[in-house]
């Protein structure tokens, strides 16, 4: 069989004419995969899809295929150059992502047909390159359908080495092997079936070993829930539900019940109660720093890393709207985002400060009961949601993060009072940013001591959540 290739067209041709652009889910997707590639210092795509959702009724399904795509990215990739022997650095860029977001339907979204895949891959590019390039872009998805056996296999009954995982029990089973043998090098296998670092997967085994690293794997490439905190200054759990159940929204409450987990996903804003404040979003994982902190209405409370408020306005709620609490972050347009929160929930007890004024405020309140330090990390808890991360983050920006991690935590100890409390956090599951750089810090700084820590490690059963780390330690 003869492998797809590229139709460049020569400078003499006649372009041939290009149809209208759809504003279809694909076509955002592409145009936002293409941004996204295009700005190296661009972190996340999420920006980058939010301004251009606008142009489409797909809200949901230009999210999933944006994301989705990223999310396996190296996995597809590798079938390209595999099965149609086309390696992606031999695509021409406009045509790249039209063919990854094509691949990603075929192998990880069963549910929708072949031929409608194909033929919006062939129109889009068609309205974009012309019809030479259409025809590469017919032939390329053509060859990858034909090595697919089966869309949706139990891992179970599936060739390992055939078989890219969609879920912890389904995956997408092809006619020849693609992927290594895990017997021979389970990192290897995790890498490439997962699309994450090798790097990254060889620490998690020595961390965790082969089964929870299995299980991370899932995690990370999992389509998230949303998980919804009741504002509980305006409403109650029971209340919110039955806005829900009103407007036909499917949910399960969490066992605590606490937390209210969409069952489908929905686009948040357009949620019963989101523009009178009754609710938050917030993952079960990243609950747990303030809860475990038990936050009283007398604190006076730092939340140095603040933006976009989450935590802060948890530390609101849970304190009645009566704690003193001081809300900083050293971006000052994401601590707007903080302000917007704090005032769509009706919260009065928040007071928002700039990065440069905190040395100042902190002089005049003397010392807190109680300091946040939810730290930049390596965000290796939450890479489901923000998959991204995968393609950006190294071994040297991780030496990066724990140099400043430790700076952070080394400011707060002079900053609370004596027994006062210090609530590390990240959303990273790496000893390394976790329990080492705090008993590390612990050692240089003998008035403080550690009360307790608490790693949760991602998971894709249900209820899934993300993974991330709470420290609480307290002055002598």
């Amino acid at each position: 069989m003869k492998s797809a290739r590229p139709v460049r067209n020569s400078a003499n041709e006649e372009h041939p004419k290009k149809g209208k652009i759809s504003n279809g889910a694909r076509t955002i997707a592409t145009t936002v995969l293409n941004k996204f590639d295009a700005d190296p210092k661009q972190d996340y795509a999420g920006p980058i899809l939010n301004k251009l959702l606008r142009q489409t009724a797909e809200k949901q399904r230009a999210t999933d295929l944006v994301f989705g795509t990223i999310r396996n990215r190296s996995a597809i990739d590798m079938v390209i150059a595999k099965l149609a022997d086309c390696p992606a650095e031999r695509i021409p860029a406009k045509l790249l992502n039209i063919i990854r977001i094509g691949a990603y339907e075929l192998i990880y979204s069963p549910a929708t047909a072949e031929y409608a895949i194909v033929n919006e891959a062939v129109e889009n590019t068609k309205a974009i390159k012309g019809k030479k390039q259409a025809g590469f872009v017919n032939a390329l998805l053509r060859q990858i359908t034909r090595h697919i056996q089966n869309r949706q296999i139990p891992l179970s009954d599936a060739n390992t080495q055939r078989t890219l995982p969609q879920t912890p029990s389904t995956g997408c089973e092809f006619d020849t092997d693609i992927l290594p043998n895990p017997k021979d090098s389970p990192a290897d296998f995790l890498s490439a079936a997962f699309s994450l670092p090798e790097w990254l997967v060889n620490i998690w085994l020595a961390e965790f070993g082969a089964q929870s690293t299995r299980q991370i794997c899932f995690a990370s490439n999992r389509k998230p829930a949303i998980y919804i905190r009741p504002n509980t200054l305006k409403t109650t759990t029971q209340q919110l539900t039955e806005k829900f159940h009103q407007a036909n929204i499917d949910f399960e409450i969490s066992a605590d019940k606490s937390m209210i987990k969409l069952k489908s996903p929905r686009a948040v804003t357009e949620l019963p109660g989101f523009a009178e404040g009754l609710f938050t979003i917030q993952d079960i994982t990243a609950s747990q720093p303030v809860r475990l902190l038990k936050p009283q209405p007398e604190w006076t409370i730092l939340d140095l890393c603040a933006a976009p408020g989450t935590k802060t306005t948890q530390f609101a709620e849970l304190t009645a709207d009566k704690a003193k609490i001081i809300a900083t972050d050293i971006d000052p347009r994401r601590l707007e985002k903080v302000k917007e929160n704090t005032a769509r929930l009706g919260i009065n007890s928040v007071k928002t400060v700039a990065y440069e004024n905190l040395k100042k405020t902190s002089a005049e309140i003397s010392s807190f009961d109680c300091i946040l330090l939810d730290v930049p990390c390596s965000n290796t808890g939450v890479l489901a949601k923000r998959p991204e991360v995968r393609l950006r983050i190294t071994p040297k920006a991780i030496a990066k993060l724990t140099k400043i991690q430790g700076e952070l935590l080394e400011t707060t100890t002079a900053m609370i009072k004596p027994k006062g409390k210090i609530c590390y956090s990240t959303c990273s599951i790496l000893k390394a940013e976790n329990s080492t750089l705090v008993k590390d810090s612990l050692q240089k700084n003998p008035r403080l001591k550690l009360d307790s820590e608490l790693l949760t490690l991602p998971s894709a059963q249900s209820p899934d959540r993300d993974g991330g780390y709470v420290a609480i330690i307290t002055g002598k």
